[in-house]
């Protein structure tokens, strides 16, 4: 059975309520208004301690090394291998350059160098043979000088003793001659004597006979002064062939006293042999690196840009043919003003997000820059007039990316980020 409700009357109703009174009323709303105040006030404060445990800029971008990728030889290119945005991976050719005449002047200079240590070991092999030749030399010549002393005395005991035999041989003519004038007066003498017969015949016969006998001697002893004559002759011509032969013994014996030059000079025709050995084997060396250099590596793992070169154009050392960026060593370039770098130090952790993609990325804050940006740029200002107005300067921060954060490659060098250098 259903209750029934009776409801009561509405001014009965409405007697029953208290009314609140106006200052209980007023109080309330200043009890509210205070604690909104204070959790404003709590707020405020909690924001301000947020926003200053951190230094912001909005002027920083990603950086990174631009490797400018140039030729080292000159040459026509016959092959390119990558293009504009291709990841390449360090020592990928990227591109080659014709090799024949580098082929060419590997082998010219392989048989230079052949011919240089040939050179080389003749030299070395001259050494002993020089050495020996010198010394057998030096003896043969010292004894020649010995022979050319012992003619020349030889020579003048000779002349000596056809001297000697000249001077006897002139007083045997003299005694001679002394025997043939006694003898001539003997025969006149006896000659008279004769006719008047006062000595006998046989006697003055006997005197004819002295007499051509002394002069026989006379005649002989004059061949024997003419014999030592000429035998003085060919004494002093021999003693004269001995005597030249001493001065052509001393020269033999310089020159071959030189044996130790001599020996020098072929060591140093050895080193200069080993000296262009050195220089062939280095050309050598410099042709090969040359031929390698026809293939051009990556020189680091990157990404490709600005390509210029196609195939079939000539290309000459330092000209850049592309660009290479490496996406591995990334960091961030964030321009902070003077003002904000108080509390900055090296070691400071960063967060910082990239207007490209809806994530946030950290590092570590890794040193301030040398100078402000406007003084590194082309124009420097200067300051040092009258009419001079303080700028507030800006002053680049090198932020190094954590480990791992770039493993995708997505950062490249130029995008904008906002970091926030945490200080406290």
């Amino acid at each position: 059975m259903a209750e029934t409700v009776i409801e009561k009357p509405r001014a009965e109703f409405e007697t029953t309520r208290r009314p609140v009174p106006r200052k209980r009323r007023s109080i309330l709303r200043r009890g509210l208004i205070f604690l909104a105040l204070v959790a404003l006030l709590i707020g405020g404060y909690l924001e301000w301690r947020h926003l200053n445990t951190y230094e912001s800029t909005d002027d920083a971008q990603i950086d990174g090394h631009v490797n400018a990728i140039s030729a080292r030889i000159s040459g026509h290119v016959t092959e390119v291998l990558v293009e504009d945005e291709r990841y390449v991976q360090a020592g990928q050719v990227l591109l080659r350059v014709d090799p024949t005449d580098y082929e060419v002047a590997v082998a010219k200079a392989g048989a230079d160098l052949a011919d240089a240590e040939a050179t080389l070991e003749s030299s070395r092999i001259g050494v002993p043979i020089t050495s020996a030749n010198t010394a057998s030399q030096l003896k043969t010549a010292r004894s020649s000088r010995l022979d050319a002393d012992a003619g020349v005395l030889g020579a003048q005991r000779q002349l000596r003793a056809a001297q000697a035999r000249l001077e006897s041989a002139n007083a045997q003519v003299i005694q001679a001659q002394a025997d043939y004038r006694r003898a001539n007066d003997d025969v006149m003498r006896y000659k008279q004597l004769v006719d008047k017969d006062e000595i006998p015949r046989q006697q003055y016969d006997t005197s004819l006979a002295t007499a051509d006998a002394a002069k026989a001697a006379v005649d002989a002893r004059r061949a024997a002064v003419a014999e030592a004559e000429q035998n003085i002759s060919v004494a002093e011509s021999a003693l004269e062939q001995a005597s030249q032969r001493i001065p052509q013994a001393d020269a033999s014996v310089e020159s071959a006293a030189t044996a130790p030059q001599q020996v020098a000079v072929t060591r140093i025709r050895v080193k200069s042999a080993e000296a262009q050995v050195a220089q062939k084997r280095a050309l050598l060396r410099q042709a090969n690196l040359d031929l390698s250099y026809c293939a051009i590596v990556a020189p680091v793992s990157g990404v490709i840009g600005k390509k210029t070169v196609e195939v079939g154009q000539n290309i000459s050392p330092g000209q850049q043919l592309m660009a290479l960026v490496p996406l591995d060593d990334i960091w961030v370039t964030a321009n902070f003003k003077e003002t904000q770098l108080r509390r900055m130090k090296p070691g400071q952790a960063v967060r910082f997000s990239v207007d490209a993609y809806g994530r946030e990325y950290t590092g570590k804050l890794e040193g301030l820059g040398g100078a402000s940006g406007s003084r590194f740029s082309l124009l420097p200002p200067e300051n040092a007039t009258g009419n001079y107005v303080k700028v507030v300067q800006r002053i680049p921060v090198r932020i190094d990316v954590d480990p791992g954060q770039n493993n995708d490659h997505r950062l490249r060098p130029g995008m904008s980020v906002d970091p926030r250098v945490f200080v406290e």
